[in-house]
């Protein structure tokens, strides 16, 4: 388990690609070839890279696109993993 709490892939895309390029999110959005409210909720962290959608950020920003979803991987499972008890699963025992 990570013990830190990764940044949501938005933050990523903001952060070390957008705003240093100087690039707006339509500008982004147009690029990818979706739509600014799709892109829009994934910067705000309100929405997931879809391996369409890392695809796409792969395509137009670079970097690949299992990276990509590997952020969007290792935050949704440190989420989790924050409420692993109330998953209320156990491990499988099988009888000798």
């Amino acid at each position: 388990m990570n013990m830190y709490d990764p940044p949501h892939p938005g933050e990523i895309i903001k952060g070390l690609w957008l705003d240093p390029m100087g690039a707006s999110i339509t500008d982004a959005a147009h690029a990818m070839g979706v739509s600014r409210k799709t892109l829009s909720k994934i910067v705000n962290g309100r929405g997931r890279v879809t391996p369409e959608i890392a695809l796409r950020l792969s395509i137009t920003l670079g970097s690949s696109p299992e990276s990509w979803l590997g952020h969007q991987a290792a935050f949704d499972l440190w989420h989790l993993e924050q409420h692993r008890g109330e998953l209320h699963a156990l491990p499988l025992v099988t009888p000798a």
